[in-house]
C-alpha cells in the first residue's frame, strides 16, 4: 500500500471562509466516491495554532504506485488541484506500509 499525504497551506490574506477554498474543499472531498483507486481517504483542517502547521490535510491511501499514478491523473483530481493552486501551497509525502 502507497500512503498518499498532502499538506496545504493557504496564500497569505486567503481564509477558510473564502469561497475558493470552500470550492476545493468540496472539490477535493468528492473525490473518495468518485475514483475507484482510493482505498482510503481522510481529510480536515488543522486545529493547532502552531505558525509551523499547514492548514488542511489529506490522508489517503492507495494499491500500488500504479493505483497513485491513475489517482494523479485522474481528471476530477486533476480539476480539484486546480482550484487549490490558485490559493494555496502545499507539500507531499508518498510511501510505502
Amino acid at each position: 500500500m502507497i500512503r498518499h499525504l498532502v499538506l496545504f497551506k493557504l496564500n497569505e490574506g486567503v481564509d477558510r471562509d473564502d469561497p475558493r477554498v470552500a470550492e476545493g474543499e468540496k472539490a477535493f472531498r468528492a473525490l473518495e466516491g468518485e475514483i475507484a483507486e482510493i482505498r482510503h481517504w481522510e481529510l480536515g483542517w488543522n486545529i493547532s495554532d502552531r505558525p509551523i502547521a499547514h492548514d488542511f490535510a489529506i490522508n489517503s491511501a492507495f494499491e500500488d504506485a500504479e493505483a497513485l499514478g491513475r489517482y494523479v491523473e485522474h481528471p476530477a483530481h486533476q480539476a480539484g488541484v486546480a482550484l487549490w493552486r490558485e490559493f494555496a501551497t502545499w507539500v507531499i509525502a508518498d510511501y510505502e506500509f
